[in-house]
């Protein structure tokens, strides 16, 4: 159960966190929210997908690391074993929150910063400082202050850039079968990715606008990401292969 707190500098002035990535510290997921503006960043590494939402209905992009529930293929030795980890995972154990004032009379809403109290990653031995002796943030703060602006922004940019998917009909479901070395499967489900051929088939206006949102790259990232099945299948043989 999550204890989502305020962060401040009197009460959490002596807390750090753990920055190692080890199942220990929440990280053995087998996919993680993502957003079009980190494409281009996932898709050297991992293969993405969308999924959807079975009480709302909603679809959401997700950079995959396993074929199953908690099997995370790139921990290893306590480290992530890529150049780029999804912001939703490296974020942790921090997010945004909402704190509502009065300036001027008027009500207005700024967004802050809370973090997780429960987390595993927090304590007051081991790991990285969020405020300076004397006052202020560290650098390790402002750092993740910055990055959980990006996902602000990037969860309501994937909001519009779904929508101009759903317009022309680009997504559909399909069935991945993985076959292992030693005989075994896993057959994966529920998942979505973008139909080639009706992006094809699309007019030069259709395409054109696209590509003034900044959408039509994202999408090829997303199709190029498939290749990186071979390589997540790679490493689940050699997981297999070492036990």
């Amino acid at each position: 159960m999550a204890n989502n707190v305020l962060l401040n500098s009197i009460e959490h002035q002596n807390i750090k966190v753990i920055t190692e990535r080890s199942a220990d510290y929440g990280d053995s997921v087998w996919y993680a929210l993502t957003f079009p503006s980190e494409f281009k960043s996932l898709q050297t590494y991992y293969p993405i997908f969308f999924n959807k939402d079975a009480s709302t209905g909603a679809f959401f992009p997700v950079a995959l690391f396993g074929f199953e529930q908690q099997e995370n293929l790139f921990l290893q030795d306590g480290k992530w074993d890529a150049a780029y980890i999804p912001l939703t995972v490296a974020r942790q154990p921090f997010l945004i929150g909402n704190q509502t004032f009065v300036e001027e009379g008027q009500e207005k809403t700024q967004r802050v910063l809370h973090i997780d109290l429960d987390n595993p990653r927090v304590n007051t031995e081991h790991g990285e400082a969020l405020f300076l002796e004397y006052g202020g943030n560290t650098p390790y703060l402002d750092s993740v202050a910055n990055m959980l602006e990006v996902i602000h922004h990037g969860v309501n940019d994937s909001k519009d850039f779904i929508d101009a998917l759903l317009a022309h009909d680009l997504l559909e479901s399909f069935t991945l079968e993985v076959g292992l070395n030693d005989g075994s499967s896993h057959q994966m489900i529920g998942f979505y990715t973008i139909n080639e051929d009706k992006l094809s088939e699309l007019c030069a206006d259709a395409l054109s606008k696209l590509h003034a949102k900044g959408y039509l790259q994202a999408i090829y990232m997303q199709i190029a990401s498939h290749g990186n099945i071979r390589h997540l299948l790679n490493r689940k043989n050699a997981k297999q292969n070492a036990t």
